[in-house]
């Protein structure tokens, strides 16, 4: 399997997401990979993390599953591309739409724009109730302290952050490992979503799972920021604005990823995001990205943030279809 053949499946599995996403029919009737590792995750959590046992043990059980997770995710991928091991046969192109139809299952761009237009459209519909509701679908903040401000900065964090850990991150590991990587990366983020948190269950046993994920993590953050500059300067926004907040404000983020996309979206948008907010009835200070922003924010400001985030997505799959050229050029 070579490197053409995966920047083939990623271009294929981009393009699939894009015009068909993850029917709800579907998925209704099948177990969704994506909930298979998160039962998979649920599963280790509570064979191996027993509050009884002393820190160190768990933190070094939480290292352990982390490894079996990861390995077991890879080993699927691995399997489930076996089949399609001909890019340089007369299958090569169905080979390839095979694995990009696998592919686009775990690639969240579609339902990641539906998420976040369904909070501007609840708004319009049903009030800021109505919103809320719809954000607490994306966001794990306390839906019930935010007004109209915190819910729009809520979807449109979700839309920066997420850009860059649900679509360009996945297809990066897929275009250095195939579908092994691109099923390793999804359990990766999984366990941190679900026990990578601070919390007295999982500060100790979730260590190793938010670690991983930050490091697995660290080239696609940046890379997202590059994109959505560039997105900016495509539909005419202030990609100036949007380098310079990353460069001012993504290393002061909590998280050491988040705060590249979130600055870029934000300076690009002319807005602040980030900023203090309620997790679980407590008060967390966050920074905020690009500051000097606009801090206001209606509902009307997730309409442009949606427009940025369609056109980072095209410019991502831009870049690997050059890529791909690139590489059927070279031979």
């Amino acid at each position: 399997m070579d490197f053409a053949h995966h920047a083939a499946v990623m271009l294929l599995a981009l393009a699939l997401d894009a015009l068909v996403g993850d029917p709800d029919r579907i998925w209704r009737k099948l177990a969704h990979p994506a909930a298979m590792m998160g039962a998979a995750v649920g599963w280790l959590d509570a064979r191996l993390n027993k509050l009884e046992l002393d820190e160190s043990v768990r933190r070094r059980r939480g290292v352990f599953a982390i490894i079996v997770l990861t390995l077991g995710a890879a080993a699927v991928g691995a399997l489930i591309a076996l089949p399609f091991r001909s890019f340089a046969s007369g299958s090569a192109l169905w080979d390839a739409l095979a694995e990009g139809v696998i592919a686009s299952i775990l690639i969240a761009q579609n339902s990641l724009h539906r998420h976040v237009a369904a909070v501007r459209d609840a708004f319009a519909v049903g009030g800021l109730g109505a919103a809320r509701h719809a954000v607490s679908m994306i966001v794990g903040r306390d839906p019930s302290k935010l007004d109209e401000d915190g819910v729009s900065r809520a979807a449109i964090e979700s839309a920066a952050e997420n850009f860059s850990d649900g679509v360009v991150a996945p297809v990066f590991w897929g275009l250095l490992f195939g579908l092994p990587g691109l099923f390793a990366y999804k359990a990766i983020n999984t366990a941190d979503s679900m026990i990578g948190h601070k919390t007295e269950r999982h500060l100790a046993f979730g260590w190793a799972a938010a670690r991983f994920d930050d490091l697995v993590n660290l080239p696609a953050a940046r890379l997202s920021g590059a994109i959505i500059a560039i997105a900016a300067l495509v539909t005419r926004r202030d990609w100036r604005a949007s380098l310079r907040a990353m460069r001012r404000d993504a290393r002061g983020h909590a998280s050491p990823n988040a705060g590249w996309p979130e600055a870029a979206f934000a300076g690009a948008l002319g807005i602040a995001i980030g900023g203090p907010r309620v997790y679980s009835g407590v008060r967390v200070d966050v920074p905020y990205m690009n500051a000097d922003g606009r801090k206001a924010l209606t509902i009307a400001d997730i309409g442009p943030a949606l427009k940025l985030f369609r056109a980072a997505c095209v410019v991502h799959a831009g870049g690997v279809a050059a890529l791909l050229a690139a590489l059927w050029a070279l031979g």
